[in-house]
């Protein structure tokens, strides 16, 4: 039977799923000049697929605008039906941005980070998930035989990333049975979190053609390992050089660097319901979980809320094209452009504020005293989603970036997922993010 070629524009949603309206591909060109019809309500679609509150009701209309550097293609040799989609930002019908967009909202940011301190940002997202098609092995963490127990899954998803330009580094088999890490190449700008929604995408795609699940659920059952999304960053001037190292300086980090950084630090615990937005994500976030509980930075530390990476002193490498840091308290539940555009306006609030870089620490922040922690600007992350709504609410520094109506439609969607758990018992909640996720 002949088959009409399909492509889904697409939207990354408050949830961080991926959701839009096939068209036909010989019709994309003009969409992407007369976009395709989304209502504004759309966005408040919960994880689950439920509507329980929305600011905007059945009225009004939008356009996704598909951005054509994003569309995607994964060919599967004939077995099945080639997967085509193509990602954008929500427009009004006039063509303006819209307000309360996630991509628009980033892009935003990044424009205000160049404008007013001719500052780039270069970042890479590196994702943990489970394959449910690996089979488990006793002492799987990080074996060679994990990749042999994975079959070709692997090699089928670097391929995939490969041709669709989003420069695969590595693939590795992680800590937890079934649990696998992808990493790429950092890419300038909203480039990199357009590579993080497509990466997603391209692994489930991959792990349904081999029959298959792949899940990025930030915790796959209690006690047990989770999945995070580790965003690294660094600067550059607006030319493109490298702008984040300077070894005169503390931590080796550039004035504007640590400024960005400072901004970042200070905010955390009032933008983490943007980084780590599931129910179930706070479950990661605790201490000794090697995930991040406090508004840290450390050096080589993995546990920290902003980790120094570390440079290699072998093979010649630039440090200055190298160094960058990582933020670690992040998972998939949240929409990439949502969770850079957090690090982008705290970062730019640091350089407007000319904040200080805080002092690294050395060990475990939950060993200081509460005295020493707070002179040291230090703040335990907020240990639920509904805590850190309430941070997230009470800050105004919040509504000055996003907009009121933008921070509402957010509080809302959130707290309507809340209000679905409201009496799910706990391991219920992971099996239906596990899904979904």
């Amino acid at each position: 039977m002949q088959q009409a070629d399909i492509i889904m524009t697409c939207i990354c949603d408050y949830a961080g799923q991926v959701r839009g309206k096939g068209v036909l591909l010989s019709d994309l060109e003009k969409r992407k000049r007369r976009g395709v019809g989304l209502a504004p309500t759309n966005l408040m679609i919960t994880a689950f697929g439920q509507i329980v509150e929305t600011p905007w009701g059945p009225r009004g209309e939008l356009l996704i605008m598909p951005a054509a550097e994003t569309e995607v293609r994964v060919a599967f040799d004939g077995e099945r039906p080639d997967e085509r989609f193509i990602l954008g930002s929500l427009h009004e019908l006039d063509g303006a941005p819209w307000s309360c967009c996630p991509r628009s909202w980033l892009a935003r940011g990044l424009e205000a980070l160049e404008a007013e301190f001719g500052l780039r940002l270069n970042a890479a997202f590196e994702h943990e998930f489970h394959y449910s098609g690996a089979e488990p092995r006793l002492g799987d963490a990080y074996s060679l035989d994990s990749m042999r127990l994975q079959g070709s899954f692997a090699q089928s998803v670097v391929h995939a990333l490969q041709v669709n330009d989003i420069e695969p580094e590595m693939v590795l088999p992680e800590y937890g049975p079934q649990q696998f890490e992808v990493t790429c190449a950092p890419a300038v700008g909203i480039k990199a979190a357009d590579r993080a929604v497509a990466l997603r995408e391209i692994v489930r795609a991959v792990a349904r053609a081999h029959g298959r699940k792949a899940t990025f659920s930030p915790v796959m059952g209690f006690g047990l390992v989770g999945n995070g999304v580790h965003i690294h960053y660094s600067l550059q001037d607006s030319h493109g050089r490298p702008v984040t190292y300077d070894a005169a300086r503390p931590c080796a980090m550039s004035e504007a660097a640590a400024r960005f950084t400072a901004g970042i630090l200070d905010a955390m615990p009032s933008f983490v319901a943007l980084t780590a937005p599931s129910a179930i994500s706070y479950e990661r976030l605790q201490p000794n979980r090697w995930s991040a509980s406090y508004n840290n930075l450390a050096d080589k530390d993995r546990e920290a809320g902003v980790r120094i990476c570390p440079l290699p002193s072998v093979g010649g490498a630039d440090p200055a094209k190298g160094f960058n840091m990582e933020y670690r308290a992040a998972d998939a539940a949240a929409s990439p452009y949502l969770a850079l555009g957090a690090l982008v306006w705290a970062g730019l609030d640091g350089l407007r504020r000319g904040l200080e870089l805080p002092e690294p620490t050395s060990g475990d922040p939950g060993e200081m005293s509460e005295e020493a922690r707070r002179k040291a600007g230090l703040r335990r992350l907020p240990a639920s989603l509904e805590a850190a709504l309430d941070e997230f609410e009470k800050d105004p520094r919040i509504e000055q970036w996003m907009g009121r109506e933008f921070r509402d439609a957010y509080l809302m969607h959130k707290r309507s997922e809340l209000r679905l758990l409201a009496d799910i018992d706990p391991e219920e909640q992971v099996r239906r993010y596990a899904e979904v996720y």
